[in-house]
C-alpha cells in the first residue's frame, strides 16, 4: 500500500491503495464519486471518462499511481447543479436513454469543447468514437454537442 495525495475537483484527498488501483476505484470506492461508471474495464466503452489535466481519460486503466500528480475532474466537478452547458444541452435533446454512459459521454464532450469551442462534425465524431451508447443516441449527442458550442465554456 501507498499513499497518494489526490486533487479532485478542486479538492485535496489522500488515499491508501496500491499503486496499480485503477483511479476508477479509487473515485468510486475510497472517495464516493460514484458519478464515473465502470462499463468494461478495458477502456472500450468510455463510461469511466474522467479528465485528467483537462483531457479525456478512461480511470478503468488508469492507475492511481499514474494519476496522482495531475487535477483530475469527474462528471460531480464539471457543475454543482448540472447547469453546464454541455448537460443543458444534454437535456434539452433528450440524449439520455438508459443514461449509462452519458456521464462518460458528457466527459469527453467537455474536454472536446474545451480544446475546439467550434467542432466540426468530424472533430465530434474523433473526439466521441470511443464511447459507446448502448441505446444509440449518437444524433443527439452530436446535436447537444453542437448546441454546447454555442456557449462560452471557459
Amino acid at each position: 500500500m501507498a499513499t497518494y495525495n489526490l486533487k479532485v475537483n478542486g479538492k485535496k484527498h489522500q488515499v491508501d491503495v496500491e499503486e496499480s488501483t485503477p483511479l476508477l476505484w479509487v473515485l468510486r470506492d475510497h472517495l464516493g464519486l460514484v458519478g464515473t461508471k465502470f462499463g468494461c474495464g478495458i477502456a472500450q466503452c468510455g463510461a469511466c471518462t474522467v479528465h485528467i489535466d483537462g483531457d479525456a481519460a478512461r480511470s478503468c486503466i488508469t492507475p492511481v499511481s499514474v494519476a496522482a500528480d495531475y487535477a483530475i475532474t469527474t462528471i460531480e466537478g464539471i457543475s454543482e447543479n448540472g447547469d453546464h452547458p454541455v448537460q443543458e444541452a444534454w437535456l434539452e435533446h433528450d440524449v439520455p436513454q438508459c443514461g449509462y454512459c452519458q456521464a462518460g459521454q458528457i466527459m469527453s464532450a467537455t474536454a472536446l469543447l474545451k480544446k475546439n469551442s467550434s467542432p466540426s462534425d468530424s472533430d465530434i465524431d474523433d473526439a466521441m468514437s470511443g464511447n459507446i451508447c448502448r441505446c444509440g443516441t449518437y444524433t443527439r449527442i452530436k446535436k447537444a454537442i453542437k448546441t454546447a458550442s454555442n456557449q462560452n465554456l471557459s
